[in-house]
């Protein structure tokens, strides 16, 4: 029997912030941030990441199995690394990145982050903040929500990439909106915005 009240431990198959499957080593939730797919590709701009709630497992021919899904959210950088536009598919809600994922002060620099969940609450990003977390999401108590860690390269992997998203039971519901707010903060990290 599978304990509810576990966190979500979400394997990130490649470590890569430009596409990858996260799976639930529990099987819970199975999600997967790529590129738009190719007959909807043109439709998009190449800079464009989406996020997608996949509902299975994925397997070692992912990449050859596109999702037959509508994804969850829509990532649209813009160009030489600048901030775009993220739209949540369900609800129908767009809005520039810059404004959802805001900077915590005046003098903050670009890698420390705040957003308001669906539920009404504010979260915030920060980069390796917390011991062995490349980064941690806290809410507005600053307890932990969520982390991400990448498997050091000196370190061996067994049967598994090494890298995990871990997002605490209270969170769970939220598992699309970190992974999307996650994804941005990789992206803005990865630009040297």
């Amino acid at each position: 029997m599978i304990n509810r009240a576990l966190p979500y431990f979400i394997e990130d198959r490649t470590g890569q912030y430009t596409g990858s499957d996260f799976d639930e080593i529990y099987d819970r939730v199975f999600l997967r941030v790529g590129r738009p797919p190719p007959g909807h590709a043109a439709h998009y701009a190449e800079t464009t990441l989406m996020v997608y709630d996949t509902g299975r497992r994925s397997s070692s021919k992912r990449y050859s199995q596109p999702v037959s899904r509508e994804p969850s959210v829509i990532l649209e950088f813009g160009p030489n690394g600048a901030l775009g536009t993220i739209s949540f598919v369900g609800s129908s809600v767009s809005m520039p990145m810059g404004q959802y994922l805001r900077k915590t002060s005046m003098f903050a620099g670009s890698l420390s982050r705040k957003f308001t969940g669906s539920n009404g609450e504010e979260y915030r990003w920060i980069h390796r903040g917390v011991s062995e977390h490349e980064w941690s999401c806290v809410d507005s108590r600053n307890y932990v929500v969520a982390h991400y860690t990448l498997k050091p390269p000196e370190k061996p992997a067994y049967n598994t990439s090494g890298n995990m998203l871990t997002i605490y039971e209270p969170f769970t519901h939220l598992a699309v909106e970190i992974l999307a707010s996650l994804t941005i903060m990789r992206y803005l990290a990865a630009s040297k915005y």
